[in-house]
């Protein structure tokens, strides 16, 4: 007598199957990892050929929607695609072209000053142990060793600056192709998704046009948003820096405006360097950082933030702090700036695969 497909035997070795499946993978990505000094640097080189190209279509996957608005408003295609293009990569340039000098100078004159910076530090620590010498949490510990941390990695980073001016040909190809890979993944947009949907086969397309569709409407909003919201608080803080009379006003702006993409522990981040400096100058220039700080905060977390970005995202907030927790660790800042749309994407295939597998099981 022939068992129904959905007999608890068929069922068992369907499991069997799925976790010896996954077995082989772990296997298969255990022996990769072991043989990473002999296919390392083939990815290396595939990295640095495919940044531009990865760049270019980040870029024109943020600009479509506006030339898309232009478009479906009257404008023609090649019109619309011009004036979104000059805009941005106009602006861009502008910026980098009028802030760049500064911003090297800015970063060269704080290197020469990090030993007045610290021992700013040094009567701040000792302060901060007079106080909290009684508690059982040795404070004080912990936050020297969170600057030394901060410490060592702007050092390194200074230090690999005249490396990375050995590298600055290759920057400067990458300048001038990802403008124009950008351009025509824009122009020829349409046509590039054809050929991509015609490469992908037959019974996989529905469930990948499924998964990006709802990739896209989590992360697309949301990091367009960030994005925007970045460039507004980090704008905002160097004019009001600036104003105040603090100095690296460039410099301290666009590292608040990098780090405000982080949620909960960004401000933070963000605002220790501009307290460091403000505390080189008075106590006063410290409390109207730190006013200045709250103020852009409120007006992004109960203004900006809502208008711009909605609920675009769809997560719990113990979700995101893990994610931001667990991207620090493995990949310090920049997997802190990674870590929330990682674990979205991670979210939406979960939440698609998990679908699938009920489909699977109620039409068998």
């Amino acid at each position: 007598m022939k068992k129904e497909s959905g007999s608890p035997l068929n069922i068992k070795m369907k499991w069997v199957y799925r976790l010896g499946f996954l077995l082989l993978f772990l296997i298969v990505l255990f022996i990769l990892l072991k043989l990473k000094p002999f296919w390392g640097p083939l990815l290396d080189i595939v990295g640095h050929v495919s940044f531009p190209f990865l760049t270019g279509a980040f870029i024109a996957y943020l600009l479509h929607p506006l030339v898309k608005l232009l478009y479906e408003n009257g404008l023609p295609k090649w019109l619309s695609l011009f004036i979104i293009y000059l805009l941005f990569f106009g602006g861009l340039g502008f910026l980098i072209y009028k802030g760049t000098p500064l911003f090297i100078m800015q970063l060269r004159d704080l290197s020469e000053n990090i030993p007045q910076f610290l021992q700013e530090w040094n009567r701040f620590s000792d302060r901060i142990q007079k106080h909290t010498a009684h508690w059982p949490i040795p404070v004080e510990d912990y936050l020297n060793q969170f600057i030394v941390r901060i410490d060592s990695s702007f050092s390194g980073f200074v230090k690999r600056l005249p490396d990375q001016m050995f590298h600055l040909f290759d920057w400067l190809i990458f300048i001038v192709l990802i403008p124009i890979i950008a351009f025509y993944m824009i122009k020829d947009g349409d046509y590039l998704r054809e050929i991509f949907w015609e490469l992908v086969p037959g019974k996989w397309r529905r469930q990948l046009r499924i998964f990006l569709q709802n990739i896209d409407e989590q992360l697309g909003g949301y990091i367009r948003g960030q994005l925007l919201l970045c460039l507004i608080v980090g704008f905002l803080s160097t004019l009001l820096f600036r104003f105040i009379g603090i100095k690296y006003p460039l410099l301290l702006g666009i590292i608040i405006g990098v780090t405000n993409v982080i949620p909960y522990f960004g401000p933070i981040i963000g605002a220790i360097p501009a307290c460091l400096v403000a505390l080189t100058i008075s106590v006063n220039k410290t409390l109207l950082v730190v006013l200045i700080i709250l103020a852009l905060q409120f007006l992004d977390g109960n203004i900006l933030s809502p208008f711009i970005l909605g609920k675009s995202l769809r997560m719990h907030p113990l979700l995101i702090i893990l994610a931001i927790l667990i991207g620090g660790e493995l990949a310090g800042v920049v997997g802190l700036i990674i870590a929330v749309p990682i674990v979205a994407i991670g979210k939406t295939a979960f939440q698609q695969a998990i679908l699938q597998f009920h489909s699977r099981e109620n039409s068998e």
